[in-house]
């Protein structure tokens, strides 16, 4: 008789009838499904059973992750004091050049902190000579230590401030000779420290920011890189060196990179970041695109089966097992990679390899024959 037994595990029947199983019912300790054939639906069904043996295939790791570039082609611009801002014609997507002027920025501040650095710098030129008369006078005991000190101290108090306002000024792109000879700048520029494309703008003309503002962000394309979530289980695997296929979201075109360094740090998720360096750069690829990528890690003897001996029920995969006559059992088992025709499986726990013959061809005419008998109970 023509029937289809389902395990108490597989299947959960109520008394208002039956639906189709859950995928993750077959991964349950105990649970098969099992389907039995005729003389005749065997013959036609053209079923070939072996043991599973050994095969070299490559072994790839498949791992998620996106483009990304180094610390120093990512640059974030901000003002370097609170100022208003006088000119940008900066827009998203605009390439910039290094040493190019982003914004100019004005504010009365700054006229002062020049003005200052020029009050005290006219200064100096008479408490160097006072200092230095001072010393002359101290070493044949003429004068009185008291006022050597004072003077000593004058003098190196105003280049302090000297010093340090130089350096303020430096920071803020001031022209110094220009300023030596007395020219005060109202207006400072903000330059770009590298060659790349604008890829924020958080300001306008007009407005006033502050130091702590992210004005623009540029990024360099030139040296990106992949940056791979890989789990600690395949961490034993990896090594630098090992070449990375990779295709990008929405992109059928394979492009190859290096593992260039990997992670030490392993975080919540019990992953590890990769880092790879692209074979070939190009210059239209932008940070962030997201990819999926395929580390090679080399030839294995593994657990392999044909291709087609392996079915797929809810997007998870299984074989079957001959159990007796005309009798097959579904199992789930994992796949590893595949090349030239076979698939690596991992099996079940207490899977015995050298008693149990797996269906080699006519898998898929089980499952559909599996799945037919399936609808006729349900109906």
């Amino acid at each position: 008789m023509k029937r289809l037994i389902y395990s108490s595990l597989f299947f959960i029947i109520t008394a208002c009838g039956s639906k189709t199983p859950k995928a993750e019912a077959p991964h349950e300790e105990g649970a098969s499904s099992i389907v039995e054939l005729t003389s005749a639906q065997y013959t036609n069904a053209g079923i070939t059973t072996g043991k599973i043996g050994l095969k070299q295939i490559s072994s790839n790791i498949k791992a998620n992750g996106k483009l990304d570039v180094p610390p120093q082609s990512l640059i974030t611009i901000a003002a370097p004091f609170g100022a208003f801002i006088k000119n940008t014609e900066l827009l998203q997507g605009s390439l910039i050049k290094k040493g190019e002027v982003v914004a100019t920025l004005q504010h009365p501040d700054l006229i002062q902190l020049q003005q200052d650095y020029l009050e005290n710098k006219s200064q100096e030129e008479y408490l160097q000579a006072d200092y230095e008369r001072e010393t002359s006078l101290a070493k044949e005991n003429v004068n009185a230590k008291k006022v050597y000190e004072q003077s000593k101290a004058n003098y190196f108090s105003l280049m302090a401030k000297i010093n340090g306002l130089k350096e303020k000024l430096k920071l803020l792109n001031i022209d110094m000779k220009a300023l030596d000879a007395g020219k005060i700048q109202s207006i400072i520029s903000l330059y770009s420290p590298i060659t790349g494309y604008v890829t924020e703008v958080n300001t306008n003309v007009g407005a006033f920011v502050n130091p702590s503002d992210k004005l623009f962000e540029i990024v360099n394309t030139e040296h990106l890189h992949a940056e791979l979530t890989v789990f600690e289980r395949d961490l034993p695997k990896l090594k630098e060196g090992q070449r990375v296929r990779f295709t990008l979201a929405n992109e059928s075109k394979q492009r190859t990179a290096k593992v260039h360094l990997i992670g030490r740090q392993i975080s919540d998720e019990r992953t590890v970041q990769v880092h790879c360096h692209l074979d070939n750069e190009d210059k239209q690829l932008l940070p962030g695109m997201y990819l999926t990528a395929w580390i090679e890690t080399g030839n294995a003897m593994v657990d392999a089966l044909p291709d087609e001996a392996i079915v797929q029920f809810e997007d998870k995969p299984y074989i079957f097992i001959e159990k007796g006559q005309y009798q097959y059992e579904m199992i789930a088992v994992e796949k590893g990679s595949s090349e030239l025709g076979f698939t690596e499986i991992m099996l079940p726990q207490g899977f015995d390899k050298l008693n149990t013959k797996v269906v080699l061809k006519g898998a898929y005419a089980l499952y559909s024959k599996m799945k037919n008998s399936e609808e006729e109970e349900e109906h």
